[in-house]
């Protein structure tokens, strides 16, 4: 399970605020979290290195080995690689994933098993080893033995009759958090719970207002929910309109569609906002998508069990922004203490 951003964000403000140390942005916070969760992250790796080397109780849930895999497992995925032929002067080879096996744009991490045909598993082998057993028929690489060369993103595979069917087993990058919010009544920041994606449309109040295209006429002044838009090149977009006066109508987000993209008219049809109220069209702008503000949240993807750990390194790195050392000194002491208590 995720460790939820709006908990660690709250957490870490009210830890601040308590004795009036300062206060940090969202933005600031979500730069922040994105470091701490790839520090935690990437000592994953030592950590599992280090309890390798140590005997491990059989019990159940006090498997440290297990345990830290747990952790890891959650960003575990696989790919295809794809073929590039030789161009200029680099040679043939097959470019990293971009994408795993359900569509998700990934960012690879570590590179895990390479496999072909999803049967046989390809050797790594380092460039002289790489090039040296080409050499001899006893060694060279085969289908049913093939190996591979990894350099500057790229795998060079042996023998050069592979040229497709390679899949790449690899740790993705875990996604950068997004503590996402809306302008309130009062100018202030409130949560907001809508999954973060670059084609979704805001959520919030009149986030689609200075986009009405279409005068309303005939509308009849009242509150009108759950209204389901047409057009454009995405599904699923909601919206909810507020119709003050016969000419007058604010749009809100109810569910953010997806698919959608800048450019797109969605209308809400005739009828829908009173008597005999006319089609609206809605032209979306850049500005109405998440990727462009601040809607949308996500979640701290490490696992659960490492919101303590996220709330210390969070605090350690605020005591710098907010330049109160006894934040730092007193986060970093306990992050210590918790460290050792884990591996010892």
């Amino acid at each position: 399970m995720a460790i939820n951003v709006n908990t660690v964000y709250k957490t870490v403000l009210l830890i601040l605020n308590k004795e009036e140390r300062g206060y940090v942005t969202p933005d600031e916070f979500n730069k922040i979290s994105a470091q701490v969760q790839l520090e935690i992250f990437g000592n994953y790796h030592n950590d599992l290195n280090q309890q390798l080397r140590v005997p491990q109780s059989d019990t159940d849930y006090a498997d440290r080995v297990a345990s830290v895999d747990e952790h890891l497992s959650i960003f575990k995925t696989e790919g295809p690689a794809t073929y590039v032929p030789t161009a200029g002067t680099i040679p043939a080879h097959f470019s990293l994933p971009t994408t795993d096996i359900y569509g998700n744009t990934v960012e690879l991490f570590t590179l895990g098993t390479v496999s072909y045909k999803e049967q046989v598993e390809l050797q790594r082998l380092q460039r002289m080893e790489f090039y040296n057993i080409q050499k001899s028929p006893l060694t060279k690489s085969t289908e049913t033995y093939p190996t591979y060369l990894l350099e500057n993103d790229r795998l060079y595979v042996k023998p050069d009759t592979v040229t497709s069917q390679i899949n790449v087993n690899f740790l993705r990058k875990p996604l950068d958090p997004r503590w996402g919010y809306y302008i309130g009544s009062v100018g202030q920041f409130i949560y907001d719970t809508t999954a973060y994606g670059a084609d979704l449309i805001n959520t919030g109040t009149g986030t689609l207002t200075s986009s009405i295209t279409t005068a309303l006429t005939l509308g009849v002044a009242g509150t009108y929910n759950s209204i389901v838009t047409t057009g454009g090149t995405g599904t699923g977009l909601i919206v909810n309109a507020t119709v003050f006066s016969d000419t007058e109508v604010r749009i809100d987000v109810a569910t953010a569609g997806t698919g959608y993209i800048s450019g797109d008219v969605v209308s809400i049809a005739a009828g829908l906002l009173g008597g005999t109220s006319t089609q609206v069209d809605i032209t979306l702008t850049d500005a109405n998508f998440n990727a462009n503000s601040t809607y949308g949240s996500t979640q701290i993807e490490l696992d659960v069990s490492e919101q303590t750990d996220v709330i210390l390194k969070t605090l350690f790195y605020f005591g710098v922004v907010v330049k109160d050392p006894q934040i730092i000194q007193v986060a970093a002491s306990q992050v210590q203490r918790e460290e050792m208590n884990e591996k010892s």
